[in-house]
């Protein structure tokens, strides 16, 4: 697979809480940096362009990450929060909107008496670490593309094991 194809992965786990319970721990991107190996931490931007005090975060609204990888070191990205529909849907691109490096996404969904929780992310289409690699080592593109997809895969279930953890406590 090519970066230039948007590439995906997703990863999905039942919650034994209704999705009201689930959909604030979703949208605290807190959780997701303390689940992460690779996003260090996470805050909103100050109002306007994040969340005012007191004002949940919605589409349009920003948050700068710090991420760290051992092959890369560290840097920081801003995304920007491209859907949110309550209880249903978040989901942000990182860097610009209209050509993300990454998008990521969670749905939920009532099932079984609780929420099935999917997290979706897409590499690209916009330049990002990968994409530098890539032009230095264009014959090895599907391996990295591949590597960085299983990366995403492990930070997905870790992201989601937590959520459920704290959602059904």
């Amino acid at each position: 697979m090519r970066y230039a194809e948007g590439p995906t992965v997703e990863a999905s786990v039942h919650v034994a809480a209704p999705p009201e319970r689930v959909w604030p721990l979703v949208r605290d991107i807190g959780v997701v940096a303390d689940s992460s190996e690779e996003l260090q931490e996470a805050h909103w931007l100050p109002a306007p362009e994040g969340p005012a005090d007191g004002e949940l975060p919605d589409v349009g609204h920003r948050f700068r990450g710090r991420n760290s990888h051992p092959q890369v070191g560290e840097w920081e990205t801003v995304s920007e929060v491209v859907e949110c529909d309550e209880a249903r849907c978040f989901a942000w691109a990182v860097m610009d909107p209209a050509n993300p490096s990454a998008l990521w996404r969670f749905t939920l969904a009532p099932a079984d008496g609780g929420t099935e929780l999917r997290q979706w992310a897409q590499l690209g289409p916009g330049p990002s670490n990968l994409t530098t690699v890539i032009e230095r080592m264009p014959d090895k593109e599907e391996r990295i593309v591949a590597g960085r997809l299983k990366e995403f895969r492990r930070s997905i279930e870790r992201t989601l094991a937590a959520i459920k953890e704290h959602a059904e406590r």
